[in-house]
């Protein structure tokens, strides 16, 4: 008997180490996969031979895929369990970023697809994950699933030309990025077999949809919508701008990372404010404005002040763990918080894909980035309305 009475701490504590580990790792390859392609666009255009169409496309696949494949995640999560949606969608990453070794244009975009489908149900998964698993310290959680994403996203964009350069190939240097993910199925699927189900009181299925006919759903939706635009033109488009401006691609390469980095005590700063209420809204609006002075600064400042933009930018996109956060304290049930999170991420993605695509093509039309960056200025701005507002109805 009193085996068995030390067994079960044993096995808390296991468990406990699990979920915990499993934000980790999961955090760390949901930009890796995105981050490793952008120095790479350039060499991947070059070696395959495709035109503006599918250059704009490739970068637009992921935020696509975050929309639709997204929007079916909370039905996903109801039938199979929310540990198994996810040990899913790390499958799906693993072989999407597997077969893009291959040097097929039409390979490329198949295996972007599926990885990037994988990504989309961890993003919207993944705060009913924290939420279940860590429910007393869902502020620490989210600054840790926060953090490890930008670290694993700084790591991609700064080695992601080397490691390519090594394997004597863009395309491997892609699949190169499919061993990490693995490792984080493989730590993620004892979770999969110990739970299945969310826990909770049984509310049954609560449908997105009708949250956009709410104030918070149009709000939270608008909010993430703007900052994911703006976000993923960036991390697609920059080392492009840069190169063009006579950065040569292991230098854009670094700056991207130094982008993702600069996030990285931001994030903590952030959440630690964002934990007290009375600082939530100068949180929002300290990184609104950085995010307006940054694409101001990329728009105006010549190439030799680089570093000013990009870390501007950086600590801008910082509202994207305040948004998760307040996600994850939506709701009355993980049921609720995960609609909450489909129809923000789903539709505000969609929004979102007319950043990386509409200004790839308006760039390749007009052979400059001037018209494309004073858009983002514009966009930055509304976003600064945005986030005054969102931060006003999480008090």
């Amino acid at each position: 008997m009193g085996s068995g009475i030390g067994e079960q701490p044993r096995k808390r504590w296991a468990a406990g180490f699990l979920a915990i580990a499993a934000v980790v790792l999961v955090g760390l390859n949901l930009r890796g996969g995105i981050a490793s392609a952008a120095p790479l666009f350039l060499d991947l255009q070059e070696r395959l031979g495709y035109g503006p169409f599918v250059a704009s496309l490739l970068p637009t696949i992921p935020v696509l895929c975050f929309a639709f494949a997204g929007a079916a995640t909370a039905r996903l999560v109801q039938r199979a369990g929310l540990e198994r949606a996810i040990g899913l969608a790390l499958l799906l990453l693993v072989a999407g970023l597997a077969v893009r070794a291959f040097e097929s244009t039409g390979v490329l975009l198949a295996g972007t697809v599926i990885g990037m489908c994988g990504l989309a149900i961890c993003n919207v998964a993944m705060p009913s994950f924290i939420r279940v698993h860590h429910a007393h310290r869902t502020a620490a959680m989210t600054a840790t699933y926060t953090v490890t994403m930008s670290v694993g996203a700084t790591t991609a964009a700064a080695v992601s030309v080397p490691v390519a350069a090594g394997l004597g190939s863009p395309t491997l240097g892609l699949a190169a990025w499919a061993m990490p993910a693995a490792a984080a199925l493989l730590l993620f699927l004892p979770l999969t077999v110990r739970r299945t189900r969310v826990p909770g009181p049984a509310t049954g299925h609560v449908s997105p949809w009708a949250m956009l006919a709410t104030r918070k759903g149009l709000l939270f939706t608008s909010a993430f919508g703007v900052q994911a635009l703006l976000v993923y033109t960036v991390i697609n488009w920059l080392p492009n701008i840069l190169i063009e401006r006579g950065l040569t691609p292991a230098e854009a390469g670094f700056m991207l990372g130094l982008l993702q980095f600069v996030g990285i005590p931001g994030v903590v700063l952030l959440l630690w404010m964002a934990a007290r209420t009375r600082l939530l809204r100068p949180a929002f609006m300290l990184v609104c404005l950085s995010s307006l002075a940054g694409f101001t600064a990329l728009l105006l400042l010549p190439a030799g002040f680089t570093a000013v933009p990009v870390v501007l930018m950086g600590f801008g996109f910082g509202i994207f763990p305040l948004i998760m956060l307040l996600i994850s304290r939506s709701g009355e049930s993980a049921e609720e918080t995960t609609a909450l999170s489909t129809v923000a991420q789903s539709v505000g993605y969609l929004i979102a894909a007319a950043g990386p695509f509409g200004l790839g093509l308006l760039h390749a039309g007009l052979g400059s980035w001037t018209v494309p960056l004073a858009i983002l200025v514009v966009l930055s701005a509304v976003q600064l309305v945005l986030g005054y507002r969102l931060s006003g109805a999480g008090k």
